[in-house]
C-alpha cells in the first residue's frame, strides 16, 4: 500500500506521524511524505519516509497514486495553512480515491463538532492507528478474494 502523509508549515505533524507508523507497517507498505514547502519535506524525510516530493504538482500526481492519506483536515480546503495549500492541492486530494485521515485542528478555520478535543499527540496516535486498522482490513479484504472495490 501507498501511504502519502501531507504536510506544511515545518512537517511538526506529518515528521510525527512517519516517526509513529514507520516501525508498524510492513516492507510491502510505503510512506510517502508530501510537503507543501521544502522544509516540511525535508523534516518528514529526517522521520523516515521511504519517498518525498514538495509542491502542488508533487500532491496531484501522488494523490491519485496513493490508497491512504493522512494530514491536518486543511488538506481538504483551498487557501488553507496560511495559503500553502492551493485549490489545486485541495481538490487532487479531496477526488483521490485514496482513504483519508484527517486531524481535525483548528488553525486552518475548519471547526469539527463532536469530536473530542486532544492533544496534538493523541490526535497524532489515533490517526497511526486508523491508518494501521485501514490497512489490515483492506488486506484480509483482498485475502478473502474480494474484487476491486472491495465488496
Amino acid at each position: 500500500m501507498i501511504i502519502m502523509v501531507v504536510d506544511g508549515q515545518g512537517g511538526g505533524m506529518g515528521k510525527s506521524i512517519i516517526e509513529k507508523l514507520k516501525p508498524v507497517l510492513g516492507p510491502e507498505n510505503k510512506l510517502i511524505a508530501i510537503g507543501t514547502n521544502s522544509i516540511a519535506t525535508s523534516n518528514m524525510i529526517k522521520a523516515g519516509a521511504d519517498k518525498a516530493a514538495t509542491g502542488e504538482n508533487a500532491i496531484k500526481v501522488n494523490a491519485v497514486k496513493a490508497d491512504i492519506i493522512l494530514g491536518s483536515i486543511g488538506i481538504i480546503s483551498s487557501n488553507s495553512m496560511f495559503g500553502e495549500l492551493s485549490h489545486e492541492m485541495a481538490r487532487a486530494i479531496s477526488e483521490s480515491p485514496a482513504e483519508k485521515i484527517l486531524i481535525p485542528i483548528k488553525r486552518c478555520g475548519i471547526y469539527v463538532v463532536g469530536v473530542d478535543i486532544d492533544s496534538m499527540p493523541k490526535m497524532i496516535d489515533e490517526a497511526v492507528n486508523t491508518c494501521v486498522n485501514v490497512i489490515n482490513k483492506r488486506n484480509v479484504n483482498n485475502c478473502a478474494g474480494s474484487d476491486i472495490f472491495g465488496f
